[in-house]
């Protein structure tokens, strides 16, 4: 997955192609190609490099591609480690029908073990390339043109995907579809685009169409044809983009933060597919690479990872220690390796990273490895050093995050380690059938659930004006969502420049509740689970010296509004799936703050993205 861009038409259509990966760089990516249609040697070139489009553009020097039609792809790996072989356009047994792909095929690995059967050779280890090989089957039975035969093979794929396809099969034409994964259509005068994202065709048209999920469209220089799975005709409205290159970048968000934020309902989704059984009984983790009978021999287990990544593994501990009968440390990985932690053969580490990178976390892993120990690593870079070097690797299809203040990551991980906590409860046999199911349902819905929350955010904007002056907060939670009160903090310190602390509530007397008063504000979470009622009496102690509070509750608690300055709902769940529902309107709270007080949201000073020194 990363970015698309398709042209047809007079233009140069290498220049075309490569303009448009470049104005798809914010979005990140490990590789770059493209494919052109040469009419008079009928045939379609095929080029494509790992690593950045420069050297893409550099490897194209050797080349002469001339043609009409083609297509580009910057590729960010979810399948199959950064590499040539692995990088986009892909292509079918023939080479007659070439494409490229967004999204994740969940049901690849079926799809093309039988295709293998059938006599199909692969040359990648993507999930994508068994798209090229299911329309190659179609066409040679009898499918007569590329729609055709694009939605006969789309009833076999189950997953998100957005896909530009080019064929000598059905020429002079680009067949697109989209189902899950964003993909808009560039109108022009004798041209037409496709593209993943507005950016990368806003230099030639601000006339597009938006695709639906579940559609098929059809460009020609001089015409676009929209249909449904059963190539039935409709009618889409034309949009007109009046964003500049930067607004269009961020998807017309101001900044993206927020648009990163606003995206972990997708996130969600996404590190979901595929890791969940039709009939929702299963986890399925297909990169473990640990046998179950190796993991029914550990005894505890060791969570390591630096910053937001550590207060996710925080709350990873509070959830398998409620679902495994293991005990769990949390280490910051910055002191791991020098506290000298007993790790033995029977002990399981887990790390947790968004670059799969981080100096201290990869340091840590080494010194597991070293002792016995087996590694499973949560991470979002496919082929990255951490996920080279684990054993078991559940990857968080968050995809690229800009903004340097993590949001849609740290969702992301939670996620991650939802899953492999029913996964391993399920091995122990400490769940029922039935509690596991009921969890299953409970983790697919919290991604309405936050989407809920996304699109009520007036009530946030209000509280931030109010309170954008202030110079210290407290942030206070318990049990789940004591790390939620750390990571809310981290959020506003990093990007307002508010001093702010988070706190376990039960320690507030121990210390913190010195420095409360009428200047000092506190956020609560205060959530309707089993620690509600102390909760209520932390805050009732924060009022009683004057203090400004904003309470997170549950909808329809209308008692809470008695002890809190201001209240932020939150969607109802069971008490283990409020941490991903709580951290969204502490990240639009600091966000907004920080907006308030003019501060650049997506790169504060002094931070990095990605930590690769110690």
């Amino acid at each position: 997955m990363c970015g698309i861009v398709g042209y047809i038409g007079d233009k140069n259509v290498v220049e075309v192609l490569i303009s448009g990966l470049k104005r798809l760089e914010y979005r990140g990516y490990d590789s770059a190609g493209i494919a052109v249609v040469d009419a008079k040697e009928n045939k379609i070139n095929i080029v494509k490099r790992a690593g950045k489009i420069r050297i893409l553009e550099e490897a194209l020097k050797g080349y002469s591609l001339e043609g009409n039609i083609g297509l580009g792809h910057t590729r960010w790996a979810t399948h199959g480690v950064p590499s040539e072989a692995n990088s986009h356009p892909h292509s079918d047994c023939t080479g007659s029908v070439v494409l490229v792909h967004n999204g994740i095929i969940e049901n690849f690995h079926e799809l093309r073990q039988q295709l293998i059967k059938e006599g199909h050779t692969f040359t990648s280890q993507t999930d994508t390339e068994v798209v090229a090989h299911l329309i190659e089957k179609y066409f040679s039975r009898g499918a007569k043109t590329l729609e055709e035969a694009t939605a006969a093979a789309l009833k076999e794929v189950e997953g998100a995907y957005a896909l530009g396809i080019i064929s000598l099969l059905d020429r002079n034409k680009i067949v697109a579809a989209r189902n899950g994964s964003p993909l808009v259509v560039g109108l022009g005068e004798g041209e037409n685009f496709i593209a993943s994202d507005v950016p990368a065709i806003l230099k030639y048209t601000n006339r597009v169409i938006f695709l639906d999920d579940k559609e098929i469209i059809t460009i020609t220089k001089d015409k676009v044809t929209v249909m449904d799975l059963e190539c039935n005709v409709k009618e889409k409205p034309v949009s007109v983009i009046e964003w500049d290159v930067e607004s269009a970048e961020k998807g017309g968000y101001p900044h993206f933060m927020l648009k990163e934020i606003c995206e972990q309902p997708r996130v969600i989704r996404d590190t979901l597919r595929g890791r969940i059984s039709k009939d929702r009984k299963k986890i399925l983790l297909a990169d473990m690479n640990i046998t179950e009978e190796e993991l029914l021999k550990k005894e505890k287990i060791f969570i390591v990872a630096c910053g937001t990544a550590y207060y996710a593994g925080l709350t990873g501990k509070y959830i398998l220690e409620s679902m495994v009968e293991l005990p769990v440390e949390v280490d910051l990985a910055s002191e791991f390796r020098y506290r000298k932690p007993k790790i033995t053969p029977e002990t399981l580490v887990m790390s947790v990273t968004q670059s799969g990178e981080t100096a201290d976390t990869l340091a840590s892993i080494r010194y597991a490895r070293e002792k016995g120990a087996k590694v499973v690593s949560i991470c979002n870079v496919v082929g990255s050093t951490i996920a080279r070097e684990s054993d078991g690797v559940i990857y968080t299809y968050a995809g690229p995050e800009i903004g340097v203040a993590s949001t849609k990551a740290y969702t992301a991980q939670l996620t991650a380690f939802y899953l492999f906590a029913i996964y391993l409860s399920t091995l122990f046999g400490n769940i029922t059938d039935r509690e596991r199911e009921e969890m299953i349902s409970e983790l697919a819905n919290t991604a309405d659930l936050v989407e809920k929350i996304i699109n009520n955010q007036d009530e946030i904007i209000r509280i931030s004006e109010k309170y954008h002056k202030f110079t210290n907060a407290l942030y206070l939670g318990r049990k789940f969502n004591y790390p939620n009160a750390l990571e809310g903090a981290l959020k506003l310190k990093e990007i307002s420049y508010i001093h702010a602390e988070g706190y376990a509530a039960g320690e507030m007397k121990h210390g913190p509740i010195a420095l409360v008063d009428e200047n000092f504000l506190v956020v609560a979470i205060a959530v309707q689970d089993s620690v509600y009622d102390k909760m209520v009496n932390n805050i009732q102690e924060i009022r009683a010296r004057k203090g400004k509070i904003i309470v997170i509750a549950t909808e329809g608690d209308e008692e809470i509004k008695k002890f809190a300055d201001d209240v932020i709902y939150v969607p109802k769940t069971n008490e283990m799936f409020y941490p991903p529902v709580v951290v969204v309107p502490l990240q639009l709270l600091a966000y907004h703050i920080a907006v308030k007080r003019g501060c650049d949201v997506d790169q504060p000073r002094n931070l990095a993205k990605s930590v690769t020194v110690e």
